[in-house]
């Protein structure tokens, strides 16, 4: 178990999923330890890192106003406050999407030797891809996948890809950029002349494009898991119904969903996801924390996606499992921290 003394939690990404990744980063901040660690708070977006504020161990949150914001010194993962240089020991990554779940942030902490709280940079990569994830799950026979088919910008034509999708998979089908979080950019087909033009629209959201057959859903469930030093230890199941028919945009975050935890499932079904959750975790080799994705149907568990850097606003699923498990957020947070 490592010791650390100051922790940059660093939020905000390149993708669409920025402003929502702030409100993580803010609330994961403002519940690390204060007793403890010394916490400063970076902004990151295309390049420009800076330092927007900081609360020192036993005291109050500081912030810095726009203009005057110390810029990280990125050679060395630093940044001078009041004079003094302030070498950053150790990174809690709350970035959605781009760089923080594509492996480059973790990528380049890595370089330098600098600790942190999510998975390996290559883990990360293959995980936040659907279509890589899945294909490193096909076979291993933990859990089911829904059949698919892949497409890559400019790599073949759409209108073509949409009928051959059509006739294998059949509908209704869900479309969804390979690298993309918080549902921006998918779509639920159910007419087949739509599909090229939801396919384009997830083009929006980047190069590639996987279309899945959907599966009839009796439960959509989710599950977190985490390495308390000790053991993998998977936390409460939730499960997600959503007034839009599926968990979108507006079910996530405009209040459309009710989200029960733990879920009011049989045990077997939840020991169950706990298991496969868990298992995934070893399989593909995660650190910290990370929150899988799943559609319980009548023939089974089929998986949807991994999180690697889940949502952590006061209103995000995992730490309403956290408070499910009976912990509170900031001795949870103790052990990412301690064991990743």
């Amino acid at each position: 178990m490592a010791e650390y003394k100051s922790i940059a939690v660093i939020y905000g990404s390149d993708s669409s999923e920025w402003e929502v990744a702030c409100r993580s980063g803010e609330f994961t901040a403002s519940r690390i330890d204060d007793t403890r660690y010394d916490v400063y708070e970076i902004f990151a977006r295309f390049g420009k890192w800076k330092l927007v504020a900081m609360r020192k161990a036993f005291s109050m949150r500081q912030t810095f106003p726009e203009g005057a914001q110390p810029e990280v010194d990125k050679t060395d993962f630093s940044v001078m406050v009041l004079g003094e240089k302030i070498k950053f020991d150790f990174a809690y990554i709350m970035q959605h999407g781009a760089p923080g779940e594509t492996g480059l942030l973790q990528g380049y902490l890595e370089m330098l030797g600098v600790p942190h709280s999510s998975c390996s940079a290559f883990v990360t990569t293959v995980a936040f891809d659907k279509y890589a994830c899945k294909s490193y799950l096909k076979g291993s026979g933990i859990v089911k996948l829904a059949p698919d088919a892949f497409i890559r910008k400019g790599g073949e034509d759409v209108e073509e890809f949409s009928r051959k999708a059509v006739a294998q998979l059949g509908l209704p089908l869900f479309v969804k950029p390979t690298d993309g979080g918080s549902s921006f950019g998918i779509s639920k087909v159910d007419d087949a002349a739509k599909l090229a033009e939801a396919i384009r629209y997830a083009f929006s959201e980047g190069e590639t494009v996987i279309v899945e057959k959907g599966i009839k859903c009796e439960h959509e469930l989710t599950c977190a898991v985490y390495f308390n030093g000790k053991e993998v230890k998977a936390l409460p199941v939730i499960e997600i119904i959503s007034e839009t028919g599926w968990f979108d945009y507006d079910a996530k975050y405009n209040g459309l969903s009710r989200e029960v935890c733990p879920a009011e499932i049989p045990d077997s079904l939840a020991e169950e996801v706990q298991k496969i959750s868990a298992d995934i975790y070893r399989h593909l080799g995660c650190k910290g924390l990370v929150r899988m994705d799943y559609i319980a149907a009548p023939d089974g568990i089929y998986f949807l996606e991994v999180n690697v850097i889940p949502g952590m606003t006061s209103a995000s699923l995992v730490p309403k499992m956290v408070r499910a498990a009976g912990m509170d957020i900031t001795t949870f947070l103790n052990q990412i921290i301690e064991n990743s």
